[in-house]
């Protein structure tokens, strides 16, 4: 993990603007994660919580703002390696006509490096396989897994990469209380390891202890960065004004190359 910007964020955006379908999504926002800290990302559905980690990793273009990777410009940044990202479940991992060794494994291609995966590489997607506790399931479908399982495997693809800062979006929705616990063990490691983790959440749930900060949007706009809040749920998130939009927001699938 060395950088010549050693003291920097893993991730700044700043004044981050972007807007889907002609309407506003984000609006000014400022987000920092340091390495070795593990921030949630809170807000009701259509806050713009997935818009904007979809922005940092490229699927979707600001209208304004700037964004630093490890202490570069996002325009000069070119070592995506250092970035593992686990999009939602349903965007990537359904119906996916591979086993898990081949998903997991395509975590390590780049664009110089597409055809062939050396000792290194294999071993990177053994330990990943191992952290989510799937080696034994490698050979099979993807397609044949239950919804944790598939989550474990997004999970794994990203670990595969060996990043250095860790996005991922909601990656407990319709997880199983097994996954959780993997998902809680592997963050715990990632967050041991002095990796930056950033989380889409809906609630912290059993993630709780491993969170450092918590950062809330509504309508697109930061209304709270500190601690987490005390209370788990939509309700217990400051700003919350009981107006429950039922559409989530606008997302395209897409996968960090």
């Amino acid at each position: 993990m060395n950088t010549p910007h050693a003291d920097a964020p893993a991730v700044r955006l700043t004044g981050g603007t972007a807007a889907l379908g002609g309407r506003a999504v984000l609006r000014g926002v400022d987000l920092a994660v340091a390495p070795g800290e593990v921030v949630a990302l809170l807000g009701a559905n259509g806050s713009g919580k997935s818009t904007l980690v979809r922005s940092l990793v490229g699927l979707v273009p600001l209208s304004g703002g700037r964004i630093d990777l490890f202490g570069t410009p996002y325009g000069k940044f070119k070592d995506w390696s250092r970035i593992g990202y686990v999009p939602q479940r349903t965007t990537a991992a359904a119906g996916v006509p591979a086993n898990v060794r081949e998903v997991v494994a395509s975590g390590r291609l780049t664009r110089r490096h597409m055809f062939h995966l050396g000792r290194d590489d294999r071993t990177a997607v053994d330990d990943a396989l191992d952290a989510v506790g799937m080696r034994d399931r490698a050979g099979d479908g993807v397609a044949d897994l239950s919804g944790g399982q598939q989550q474990r495997v997004l999970i794994a693809r990203a670990l595969a990469r060996r990043p250095d800062l860790l996005i991922m979006d909601e990656p407990m929705a319709g997880v199983d209380l097994a996954s959780q616990e993997v998902l809680a063990d592997t963050l715990r490691r990632q967050k041991e390891q002095g990796r930056a983790v950033l989380l889409v959440l809906h609630e912290l749930g059993p993630l709780e202890p491993l969170i450092d900060r918590a950062v809330v949007l509504r309508d697109g706009c930061v209304c709270h960065d500190g601690p987490p809040p005390q209370a788990l749920g939509q309700h217990a998130l400051p700003g919350h004004d009981h107006v429950h939009p039922h559409a989530d927001d606008h997302t395209t699938s897409g996968l960090l190359t």
